[in-house]
């Protein structure tokens, strides 16, 4: 079949190209073009002309097919140019890169400056490309380095060091953000979370082994798995330097509510969660949180919420390093088709998990 018509295309193509014509819906943009043969003309199938009677039009891969095919570039859209998404894709990676050189954090006027764009059209763009503002990436980008200088100063180097090294333009401003970005002091981090006590047990339950592990701050991680072994070497590879103490009486209490919550999604967990990532999962996860019991929401989905439609990839990550099981339900992210994607804890754990929830629902 020639890229550059779809006369011989199925009706299921040609109707899915067509209904993204009709609805001038930007998402198709990039995906192909499509021209009108009493204009002479070809559009980005978002375009606000005129809409052709369907007869008349051709679909084509690209700007070169459509051109080869005696047709010329809509003056309004511009087809033969970077499409407004692409532009705005470039801009944001530009000012990204501007921030991973930066020793401090940049003003959004002065990366708008540099973008070319007033202060609030920039902070609008860049949101809608990453999902995050341009300072939480900051932030974000600060926090990775602060680990990164943690992790390669040694006991000889002052913490104090790595923390300037990082951006942060003072001890106590790393102190601050110490909690959520590494769940422990910057001393404690270099120090492999040395000393830090983790309370853990591992018990059973319909999906099988099941470790619930917590911190100070709160559940830390659940597990799931076909045998204790794994789970624990998952939790040891997580924190190689904490004080790990099998629960007591007291935490078989926590361990049981995990259980069955695990069991019965929909009466919730009342238990405080130490929940750590980045400034884009944070937003993931959150997004994760707000699926109920016995509904499913697709990758895409999810990244619409956050304000990143384009940032698939990115949400599947989250949702892979995601290490609170059930808690954070990542296993009611399903495919656009319905279909069930990967799962960290395996296939058929969601499976189940949706099921019941389903059932349990009425769903």
């Amino acid at each position: 079949m020639s890229s550059s018509t779809t006369a011989r295309a199925t009706t299921t193509e040609r109707d899915s190209r067509w209904q993204a014509v009709l609805a001038r819906d930007p998402r198709a943009d990039g995906q192909f073009l499509y021209s009108v043969r009493t204009t002479g003309v070809y559009c980005r199938p978002s375009c606000a002309a005129r809409r052709a009677r369907p007869e008349n039009v051709l679909f084509h891969a690209t700007a070169a097919d459509a051109e080869r095919a005696g047709f010329r570039p809509c003056l309004r859209c511009r087809p033969n140019q970077p499409s407004v998404s692409q532009r705005h894709a470039a801009t944001v990676t530009a000012a990204c890169r501007q921030m991973d050189r930066a020793e401090s954090i940049p003003s959004l006027e002065t990366l708008a400056r540099d973008a070319g764009l007033s202060p609030w059209h920039f902070h609008r763009v860049f949101k809608a490309v990453t999902g995050i503002t341009p300072r939480d990436y900051a932030a974000a980008q600060r926090n990775r380095r602060l680990r990164e200088a943690l992790g390669r100063a040694d006991g000889a180097r002052p913490v104090t060091d790595a923390i300037f090294e990082a951006g942060f333009n003072s001890g106590a401003r790393a102190y601050e953000s110490a909690g959520t970005v590494l769940g422990m002091t910057p001393t404690t981090w270099r120090a492999g979370g040395a000393d830090v006590p983790i309370r853990f047990a591992v018990g059973e339950c319909s999906l099988g082994s099941i470790l619930v592990a917590q911190s100070e701050r709160g559940l830390c991680a659940i597990l799931l798995g076909d045998a204790p072994e794994p789970l624990l070497r998952d939790l040891q590879d997580r924190f190689p330097k904490a004080r790990l103490q099998p629960g007591d009486a007291t935490f078989e209490t926590t361990v049981a509510t995990v259980i069955g919550f695990v069991e019965a999604p929909r009466l919730g967990l009342d238990l405080p969660l130490d929940v750590r990532g980045t400034a884009f999962q944070q937003r993931v996860w959150q997004a994760l949180r707000e699926v109920k019991p016995g509904d499913t929401a697709s990758y895409g989905e999810i990244a619409r919420r956050i304000g990143a439609p384009t940032a698939l990839r990115a949400v599947a990550g989250a949702c892979a390093a995601n290490a609170l099981a059930v808690a954070i339900p990542c296993h009611r992210i399903v495919r656009t088709d319905g279909g069930l994607a990967g799962y960290r804890w395996g296939i058929e754990r969601k499976r189940t998990l949706l099921a019941r929830e389903r059932r349990k629902t009425g769903a």
